[in-house]
C-alpha cells in the first residue's frame, strides 16, 4: 500500500480546524507582556515578542475606544526562592527573574495596564490556573477572549487551551502573539487554530471587536 505523503494543512483539513469564531461579549486578554521578553541580552528575550508589543499597541487602543474589557497577566514570585513557582521554576529557573523590585518584571512599554483594567497575577503559565480569573470574566457575562502576549508556545497556548475549558470562545491575534523562534511560534499557532481556537489576523480581530458589544464596559479593579 502506497501512502501518498501529505502536507499538515492536508492531514487536518477536514477532522480538525473548524471555525468558532467571536460571540456576543468579548474581553482583551494581555498576556505577560514583561521587560524580560524584550531586553536584548535578557535570558527570556525573543525578537517575536517585541513585534508582537508593537502591534498589540494598535489592538489595545482599539480596545479601550470600544470599551472592550481588557485584563492584564504578568508572572511574579513572592516567596523567597520563588517556591510559589513550585516545580515549574525547577524546570524552568529563567522565570525566576519576575520577582519584586526586578526591572525585566516590569510591563513593557506601550501596553501597560491603565489603572481601570485588571491585572493578574500569577505563578504558572496559564492564566486560569490558580487564579480568579475565569469567575472574573464569567460575573461580567463574557463568552469570549481574545488573546495577545507571550509566549506563543507557552503561557499564550496554556491559556488559549484553559479558556477553552473554562467554556470561552478563543480567538488568538496572530500578529500581536510571539516567541523566540518561529518554529515553536507556527506550530503553537496551527494546533491552536486546529483544536482549541480561532487564529486570526489583526484586522480581522478589530474588525470583529467592533462589531461585537461596543458597550460591553470595563471590567475594574
Amino acid at each position: 500500500m502506497n501512502i501518498v505523503p501529505q502536507s499538515a494543512q492536508q492531514n487536518y483539513e477536514g477532522v480538525w480546524g473548524a471555525r468558532i469564531g467571536f460571540g456576543a461579549k468579548p474581553a482583551l486578554l494581555v498576556i505577560d507582556f514583561m521587560k524580560a521578553y524584550t531586553t536584548p541580552g535578557a535570558p527570556l528575550f525573543a525578537e517575536g515578542v517585541v513585534e508582537a508589543v508593537v502591534h498589540s499597541r494598535t489592538l489595545l487602543e482599539t480596545a479601550r475606544e470600544l470599551k472592550v474589557p481588557i485584563v492584564h497577566t504578568r508572572i511574579l514570585y513572592q516567596a523567597s526562592g520563588c517556591i510559589d513557582g513550585g516545580v515549574w521554576v525547577r524546570k524552568s529557573p529563567v522565570m525566576t527573574a519576575l520577582v519584586p523590585g526586578n526591572p525585566l518584571a516590569e510591563f513593557c512599554e506601550g501596553v501597560e495596564p491603565r489603572a481601570n483594567e485588571v491585572v493578574v497575577t500569577k505563578q504558572y503559565a496559564s492564566a486560569f490556573f490558580g487564579t480568579s480569573l475565569a469567575a472574573t470574566l464569567h460575573a461580567q457575562g463574557i463568552d469570549t477572549v481574545v488573546l495577545a502576549g507571550c509566549s506563543t508556545s507557552g503561557c499564550v497556548r496554556a491559556s488559549a487551551v484553559d479558556a477553552v475549558q473554562h467554556g470561552f470562545r478563543t480567538i488568538v491575534v496572530r500578529e500581536c502573539v510571539g516567541d523566540r523562534h518561529p518554529g515553536p511560534h507556527d506550530a503553537n499557532l496551527f494546533d491552536i487554530d486546529a483544536k482549541y481556537g480561532d487564529v486570526v489576523g489583526l484586522s480581522e480581530a478589530m474588525k470583529n471587536l467592533a462589531d461585537s458589544s461596543p458597550t460591553a464596559g470595563s471590567i475594574v479593579s
